[in-house]
């Protein structure tokens, strides 16, 4: 099978960085959210990434112009499903909303199309239960920012079919990113790894033990991070981060991987990370 359409579901932050980096390598994209506003928000972004590449001799200004012809939006669900290859969900961290989604794609695409999520923690078994097409639903967990991050998690669900998986590892080398096969546990690797110390690292505020500012420069300086995990969790969103310890609770049935009260606590306020401007560190409209 040969992957040269592609419908990407949910223009934020992830979806416009998955369009991006789909049409910067030659690929028809749809880009669809439910209202024209996300959708001329994340062409927006994806133009100014695009000049930042080309600002740093990365990219031309008539590859940039290529690459932008290849991106089509919709407020429509439903168009250009007959034409896609290959779907990405990339919509809320949410799993009756994804299921609902893969319900839709489900009976709406042809029996080719692969499904594919792009979620950070919940089961891709679980998702593609509710098809009829198990063996083509898969996991591509891209890494934020998109056009930057060189890894993607493939991760396979139960049913996911030796075909499936070794078609989409072979496209991410085509998107010039890394894949690393996954099985389908909570977390995968990355935040079955990287939500916990997160955790752990607001646990250290709650307790009193040290200052965000102070856990995250031992953990720059002492451990050779490029960014502390409390600067890194407000990047992410404590939303986010919340959602995916729940994930991680739930599924593994482990008090280590309980929520820091004071995790819940900052949600509950609002206290979301750079996306509202405020988490463990202020920010400005322009962070």
């Amino acid at each position: 099978m040969d992957i040269r359409n592609v419908k990407v579901i949910g223009a934020g932050t992830m979806g416009n960085g998955i369009a991006h980096v789909f049409a910067q390598c030659g690929f028809n994209v749809v880009l669809s959210d439910l209202k024209q506003e996300y959708l001329d928000r994340a062409l927006s972004t994806i133009q100014t990434n695009f000049d930042r590449q080309i600002k740093k001799g990365s990219l031309r200004e008539d590859q940039k112009k290529q690459a932008l012809s290849r991106i089509r939006t919709t407020t429509d669900f439903a168009e250009s499903i007959r034409d896609a290859d290959l779907v990405i969900e990339a919509v809320v961290e949410d799993v009756e909303v994804k299921k609902k989604i893969f319900t839709d794609l489900d009976r709406r695409c042809p029996s080719s199309t692969i499904i594919a999520t792009n979620t950070s923690s919940i089961s891709i078994t679980e998702l593609a239960a509710v098809t009829n097409r198990a063996e083509k639903c898969i996991g591509m967990h891209f890494m934020n920012p998109v056009p930057v991050m060189k890894l993607i998690e493939v991760i396979r669900g139960f049913r996911t079919s030796d075909e499936t998986c070794m078609l989409i590892m072979e496209l991410s080398k085509k998107l010039e990113k890394i894949p690393v096969e996954v099985k389908d546990y909570p977390g995968f690797i990355s935040n079955r790894i990287l939500i916990p110390m997160i955790n752990e690292a607001i646990y250290c505020v709650m307790e009193g033990i040290a200052t965000p500012e102070a856990v995250d420069t031992v953990m720059k300086l002492g451990m050779n991070h490029p960014l502390g995990p409390l600067a890194l969790a407000d990047f992410i969103g404590l939303d986010v981060c919340l959602s995916i310890m729940e994930v991680l609770h739930q599924g593994l049935g482990d008090a280590k991987y309980r929520a820091c009260p004071l995790l819940r606590k900052m949600v509950a306020a609002g206290y979301l990370g750079r996306k509202s401007g405020r988490g463990f560190y202020t920010y400005t409209t322009q962070s």
